[in-house]
């Protein structure tokens, strides 16, 4: 395996660069991103990397530029010590967002991700509306869910089943592992899901323990946490950035800012993933213009384009 493999340059990857590109430009990866400047490897060290002038000015929107997971084609100058970034290599998979506002513009979180770990502490925080809403964005990628519940032991065994069992009521195929960073249990278990080549990103809000579950895997305190506020156990933010790592496994896996607000809209092969049993009931609706909107503002927010029959059964679910 070479370098550019160990950090996740899979055959997918090759098979969509862009051969004329290539004879011009190297390929590496970003691990950071930080306004206007960006970090970059080829798996052999961080190097500080920039965009050169024609793909800044050309980009349509902010989803045109790079972000932490991206593959680019790259100019090293100076015996590697600082690069230029020319594009960005088609990308596998999309974790975005609604940005805040009225306006309808989107955010990228991370790209290439195969397996999203959502999450959830079991105190306060616990929400299957959210939980429903970060699995839409997820599924309209094609992008493996992990559904892991922090801070198990604050739970009884009793109230820990009973949110398992809620959770597959919602997402019955779903693997979900609950785990405690201050006990260490189950921590293990999820390192041994953590597989060479691959790419895992942590999803969910502030205070869940993402960070202390990423030192916990790390095995040192290599990332800044702080305290969670004892009103409502609302977390206080942490991380401020994105940033990739390689982990000791081969596994690459990124740590992403806590999010107040998803803002899913105008997903589509995400809904049906996740609502894959009504989608089934749907489709023996008998009111062909029926778009059931109310089972999706129910269940996640999702705004649909056309109000669901008066007569609906559907509906109601």
């Amino acid at each position: 395996m070479n370098k550019l493999e160990s950090i996740g340059y899979s055959s997918w990857f090759k098979d969509h660069t862009d051969l004329d590109k290539l004879k011009g430009h190297e390929i590496a990866r970003v691990t950071s991103v930080h306004k206007d400047s960006y970090m970059i490897t080829k798996g052999d060290g961080d190097v500080f990397a920039e965009l050169s002038g024609k793909l800044a000015y050309s980009a349509n929107s902010a989803t045109d530029l790079p972000t932490t997971g991206d593959w680019v084609y790259v100019d090293f100058y100076d015996n590697d010590s600082h690069a230029v970034i020319h594009d960005v290599v088609s990308r596998k998979t999309i974790i975005q967002r609604k940005t805040s506002g009225k306006s309808i513009d989107f955010q990228l979180i991370a790209t290439n991700i195969d397996v999203a770990f959502i999450v959830q502490s079991v105190d306060y925080n616990f929400n299957l509306r959210r939980l429903e809403r970060y699995l839409v964005m997820i599924n309209e990628y094609n992008i493996t869910p992990v559904i892991l519940l922090s801070k198990c032991d604050l739970k009884s065994q009793q109230e820990l089943n009973q949110i398992v069992d809620s959770i597959i009521e919602i997402a019955p195929q779903t693997k979900i592992q609950p785990f405690s960073s201050q006990t260490g249990e189950n921590i293990d278990t999820i390192k041994d899901l953590l597989l060479p080549g691959y790419t895992y990103c942590l999803l969910g809000s502030s205070g869940v323990g993402k960070t202390t579950l990423l030192n916990s895997i790390v095995g040192s305190s290599l990332f800044e946490t702080k305290s969670v506020s004892k009103i409502k156990s609302k977390g206080r933010h942490t991380a401020t950035s994105r940033e990739l790592i390689q982990l000791d496994s081969g596994a690459m896996l990124i740590d992403t800012p806590g999010m107040r607000e998803l803002g899913n809209i105008s997903v589509d092969t995400g809904i049906d993933e996740t609502f894959s049993e009504i989608i089934e009931l749907s489709e023996n609706c008998k009111f062909s213009d029926c778009k059931h909107l109310r089972v999706f503002r129910k269940n996640c927010g999702v705004i649909l384009a056309q109000e669901a029959s008066p007569s609906c059964e559907i509906a109601q679910f």
